[in-house]
């Protein structure tokens, strides 16, 4: 018997007679994310998979959009650049395999990250400290 991120929907589509799709519980599982959070995604406009009745089923093109949302989460941009980056070319069929980033983007994206790192280790010295503090008072 085949797992269910093994099956794979068959359904008609306009663009293609037939497309291997999935649900939107093999795309949470094969990416490792909740429902919720692709709902969420479809709610900002991100994702648009195809609705038969009450379910979502989700193309290649739909995959390679939440690959790169996911991709973007992890570079730090926002929901809103990530939309931003991922509609830059409308007259593509489908989002390319990176994000097409200028230097002057990629240089912000490098400064954000860079201070939220130096936040991120004062939070962790200061948390650190207290700690000692913590056991120092038990001792």
């Amino acid at each position: 018997m085949k797992s269910s991120a093994q099956r794979v929907e068959r359904l008609s589509h306009p663009e293609e007679s037939l497309v291997e799709m999935l649900t939107i519980g093999e795309i949470a599982r094969i990416y490792g994310i909740t429902l919720r959070a692709l709902r969420f995604y479809e709610q900002r406009g991100l994702l648009k998979p195809l609705r038969r009745g009450g379910a979502r089923f989700y193309d290649s093109t739909q995959k390679a959009r939440l690959q790169m949302i996911l991709k973007g989460k992890h570079l730090g941009f926002t929901l809103s650049e990530i939309s931003g980056l991922l509609d830059a070319d409308p007259s593509a069929p489908r989002p390319t395999a990176d994000f097409t980033l200028d230097e002057t983007m990629v240089l912000s994206q490098l400064r954000h990250l860079e201070e939220r790192r130096t936040e991120l280790d004062q939070a962790i010295e200061e948390l650190r400290a207290t700690h000692r503090r913590l056991v120092g008072a038990r001792a």
